[in-house]
């Protein structure tokens, strides 16, 4: 919300230089006009990039050269993986899938060890049994070819405990909460898009 306020005095020393901004809800014109430089590049990143492992989005106006975003991809390498979009209103979807994307993680691991110290288990087991879970079954889908889909329908045995899990998960709503949810919070990136860019 200080952007325009601080921006300011920085400006006549800006110059043309490459802008590099993570700055969530401050779109790329605002950014320029701010600073007087057209050369500018967003990126959306996510906690994970604190240990290496994160996932930032990235946009580049069109005066930033391909040199330039190849330097982009170097600084931000030890964070983790970079994604490039085509159009700047897509970085509202990356913010919605990856910015927000570990509190999903996190919420889903929080019902996850809830439902295992319901079931008698300590929350210490529980933890370990739901993150290695979730670990290995991650790790598992990056590197099948597999589609998630196929992968899910692989665990799951018709009339099993799998399939038991699964068609409760269904019969509540959960994947359509989900995509709901998503929807939400990438609506959300653009209302404060256009909150801040004024």
């Amino acid at each position: 919300q200080l952007f325009k306020a601080a921006a300011a005095p920085c400006a006549a020393h800006v110059g043309h230089a490459l802008q590099l901004s993570v700055m969530a809800g401050i779109r790329s014109d605002a950014i320029a006009l701010a600073t007087g430089s057209d050369r500018v590049v967003r990126a959306m990143p996510n906690t994970p990039a604190l240990i290496g492992e994160g996932m930032s989005g990235l946009y580049a106006r069109t005066a930033v050269s391909a040199e330039e975003r190849t330097q982009v991809e170097k600084l931000l390498a030890p964070t983790g993986q970079t994604l490039w979009v085509d159009r700047e209103e897509q970085l509202d979807a990356v913010t919605a899938m990856s910015g927000s994307g570990p509190a999903y993680v996190f919420y889903l691991l929080e019902a996850w060890i809830e439902a295992g110290t319901a079931m008698g288990l300590s929350a210490a087991q529980a933890r370990q049994l739901a993150m290695a879970t979730l670990a290995g079954a991650t790790s598992l889908a990056r590197d099948s070819d597999e589609t998630p889909a196929v992968l899910r329908e692989r665990v799951t045995s018709k009339g099993g405990t799998t399939h038991a899990a699964i068609t409760s998960l269904e019969a509540d709503g959960v994947r359509a909460a989900f995509v709901r949810a998503l929807k939400a919070a990438e609506q959300r990136a653009g209302e404060l898009g256009d909150e801040f860019g004024r």
